[in-house]
């Protein structure tokens, strides 16, 4: 079994002619076409192929770190922000009961 890279142009713009797998003096269980556009390889598994350009990988790469960072300053002001409304709540509450003005009275009993 083997598989035919083709040629490609690499991150330098640079022709490499096509090959194919497995190479001579290399693995001998490389029978795939691995990599992307701007860079190929022989490989042993049928699925690392990605017919794109590598750089886009970067950019996934950065969008996740952007929305993992928004994502951990959002929860972070969350957990102040309940952190202070639990401080406010517990300092806030008064520390004996309030007296109403009215006086408690026994059922069928009168007090004059």
């Amino acid at each position: 079994m083997s598989a035919e890279c083709s040629s490609y142009l690499n991150a330098d713009k640079v022709l490499v002619s096509g090959f194919s797998c497995p190479r001579a003096g290399g693995d001998a269980r490389a029978v795939f076409c691995c990599g992307f556009q701007d860079v190929k390889y022989c490989c042993d598994d049928p699925h690392s192929f990605f017919p794109y350009e590598h750089s886009y990988m970067w950019w996934l790469s950065v969008g996740a770190l952007v929305g993992l960072s928004i994502a951990a300053v959002v929860l972070f002001a969350f957990i102040i922000t309940v952190c202070v409304l639990c401080y406010l709540f517990i300092s806030t509450k008064p520390r004996s009961k309030l007296d109403t003005g009215l006086s408690l009275q026994v059922a069928g009993k009168t007090t004059c």
